[in-house]
C-alpha cells in the first residue's frame, strides 16, 4: 500500500512539474513590437529566457550596408549588425505568467534597462525601467503567427 502511494505521489509531482514547465515555455516564439519595425525571437537557455532581434523591416541602410549597433556603450560592439543582437537576457519565470529579473537592451539608445514581462494570451507586456518599475516605459508586443 505504501509503495502504491509513493508511486502515485511521485507521478502527481512529475505531472505538476511538467505542466509548470509547459506554462513557462508559452513565451517561446517570435514577437513583433508595436511599430512593426522588428521581431524578437524568444528562446530558452537552461532555465532562463532570452530574446534576439530576428527580423527588421529595414535591416540595411540605403547603401546596402547593415545597420550597426553604433550607440552601444561598449566600443567593441558598435560595429556589430543590429540584426541578431540579444535584446532580452536572463529572465526567470515566476509561475504566474510573469518573467522577471531580466534586462532589455534598446539599440535605438544604446541603453540597457531592468525588465519585467507579463504574458497575456498572444500579448506580451514589456516593462523596461531603471531602479523600480514605477519609473519606466511599457510596450505590448504581439505574437507572430
Amino acid at each position: 500500500m505504501i509503495k502504491k502511494t509513493c508511486v502515485a505521489l511521485l507521478l502527481i509531482v512529475a505531472c505538476a512539474f511538467t505542466a509548470s514547465a509547459q506554462k513557462a515555455d508559452a513565451i517561446l516564439g517570435k514577437w513583433i513590437n508595436p511599430s512593426g519595425e522588428g521581431q524578437v525571437l524568444i528562446y530558452k537557455k537552461g532555465d532562463k529566457y532570452y530574446g534576439k532581434l530576428a527580423w527588421m523591416k529595414e535591416p540595411n541602410h540605403a547603401n546596402g550596408n547593415p545597420k550597426l549597433d553604433a550607440l552601444n556603450p561598449d566600443k567593441a560592439l558598435q560595429s556589430r549588425p543590429k540584426l541578431g543582437i540579444e535584446l532580452l537576457k536572463d529572465f526567470t519565470f515566476d509561475g504566474d505568467d510573469v518573467y522577471e529579473d531580466g534586462t532589455i537592451y534598446d539599440p535605438k539608445s544604446g541603453k540597457t534597462y531592468s525588465c519585467k514581462m507579463t504574458l497575456k494570451g498572444d500579448v506580451l507586456k514589456i516593462r523596461g525601467y531603471i531602479g523600480i518599475s514605477l519609473f519606466g516605459r511599457s510596450e505590448n508586443w504581439a505574437r507572430v503567427k
